[in-house]
């Protein structure tokens, strides 16, 4: 058995950490592009960005970091690395079957939520993957909750 992935839902890349490099990244994204940001992502403390949607089913996260985010849980361990991310079921069944085939991998909580939970592992060539739970994250429009003050 493997890990059940049910679709790619956003590639997280790094900006620079000024308001004046997080700016031009939403310039180039908007402009170059023409991708709007979500409007709902949280606050994230110490890293700037926006969330720009990918045609209502995924994300390029645009993350304002420079070295080691305050959310790395040491060396090789940063949820603000550059990732792609991919939706599974149930993020604990995940977390088994992790166990079960022997992956090397690391938890993330409370990042973007105080319920969130991702699972990080490197693939054999050093990319950073992501696991979360389908339906936790705001990646997919079409099925996420609207802001409030916005219709």
């Amino acid at each position: 058995m493997a890990v059940k992935v049910l679709e790619l839902h956003h590639h997280g890349i790094r900006v620079g950490h000024t308001d004046d490099a997080v700016k031009q990244a939403l310039d180039f994204y908007q402009t170059v592009l023409g991708l709007a940001p979500d409007p709902g992502r949280p606050f994230i403390p110490t890293i700037p960005g926006f969330w720009m949607d990918v045609g209502g089913r995924a994300q390029i996260h645009l993350m304002g970091v420079d070295g080691q985010s305050k959310f790395a849980k040491g060396p090789g361990q940063d949820p603000a690395s550059p990732h792609v991310a991919l939706a599974v079921p149930d993020i604990q069944e995940a977390r088994r079957e992790l166990d079960r085939l022997g992956a090397d991998y690391w938890v993330a909580e409370g990042i973007v939520g105080p319920e969130s939970q991702q699972l990080f592992l490197h693939d054999p060539f050093g990319n950073l993957i992501e696991l979360h739970q389908a339906g936790t994250c705001r990646c997919n429009s079409a099925s996420r909750p609207a802001v409030k003050g916005m219709s």
